[in-house]
């Protein structure tokens, strides 16, 4: 399997690097930067053979398979549809897009090509959510409510590295995609209702700073989102499930029990890298020809929820 990173260099360029050194039988061919001196700087100090300014010179290479989007948000639609054009298969970082209308573009592009087309979606591979994942699906928990809370303090335009940036986060796209899509999957129902609210807006940043959200499945399950960009402290996301047999507390790759008493993940996969576990899933899938767990297909209803939480905004 051969494959091209687009936007290498970035806070999760380089996660992806860094996972793919870990997957056997799969070779990085080339790397996708926008600044031409130091994407090629970065592909030298990596030994990868070819750099590129532009994703379109790297999708014409005959030796790249498959490509990952690590690139601003913005622009994960147009691209996603090029790499398909181009015959690649393609993984998105999340959000596949930031709007409906777009994610819904992506997901007709996958149906036409056949390829195999799959959202960054961690969560659902995280091994804190999947032992959850696990004992939902053996019937021996039920949610009957998710409180999250998704906390950083960015009151500049930084990225997790905390470097500047060149496009704009957001709230409900990018950090609220990850616990509607999580919300959904643990509970295998899409949300029947939902809403949202949104604090003041950044005066230089055009964004809401703070948000919260609401939703409720059929079968009765309620989620509590907090978001914001202006809390001081621990930075990331927190996961409290309360289920009909037991609370568990999940930080990142980490799960505890409602008392704090940490929980043995060991066997739930093959590693305790998510972004690790995203990406063999992904070259998995292509290699069986299958739909993977992920795919933007799959994703899509989280994206028609955030839709409807956005025009509650208005």
């Amino acid at each position: 399997m051969r494959v091209c990173v687009a936007g290498a260099y970035g806070a999760f360029g380089i996660k992806h690097l860094d996972a793919i050194a870990n997957i056997e039988d799969v070779q990085v061919t080339s790397v996708m930067g926008p600044t031409k001196d130091k994407i090629e700087a970065f592909a030298a100090e990596r030994g990868i053979p070819h750099a590129g300014a532009t994703l379109e010179e790297c999708l014409a290479r005959d030796d790249v398979d498959a490509v990952i989007l690590a690139t601003p948000t913005q622009m994960h639609a147009d691209q996603a549809v090029a790499c398909m054009d181009a015959g690649k298969h393609v993984l998105v970082e999340i959000p596949m897009a930031d709007s409906l209308a777009d994610s819904q573009r992506v997901v007709a592009k996958q149906k036409e090509t056949g390829l195999v087309a799959m959202a960054g979606q961690v969560r659902r591979f995280n091994p804190s959510h999947q032992w959850i994942h696990n004992k939902i699906k053996a019937g021996e928990l039920k949610i009957q409510q998710m409180d999250v809370q998704t906390y950083f303090f960015r009151r500049s335009n930084t990225n997790a590295k905390g470097e500047p940036r060149s496009w704009t986060d957001h709230l409900l796209w990018h950090h609220a995609c990850h616990t509607v899509d999580l919300f959904q999957y643990q509970t295998g129902e899409t949300v029947s209702e939902s809403f949202g609210l949104q604090g003041p807006m950044h005066p230089d940043l055009d964004i809401a700073m703070d948000m919260a959200i609401g939703m409720k499945t059929p079968s009765g399950a309620i989620c509590t989102l907090s978001l914001s960009f202006n809390n001081e402290g621990p930075f990331g996301t927190f996961f409290r499930y309360i289920c009909d047999n037991g609370t568990y507390l999940a930080r990142y790759d980490d799960l505890f029990d409602g008392y704090d008493k940490p929980i043995d993940l060991s066997g739930v996969a093959v590693s305790n890298n998510g972004i690790e576990l995203i990406d063999r899933e992904f070259f998995s899938a292509i290699k069986e020809g299958r739909e993977p767990n992920a795919s933007v297909a799959q994703v899509l209803p989280a994206m028609e929820t955030l839709d409807t939480i956005e025009r509650s905004f208005r």
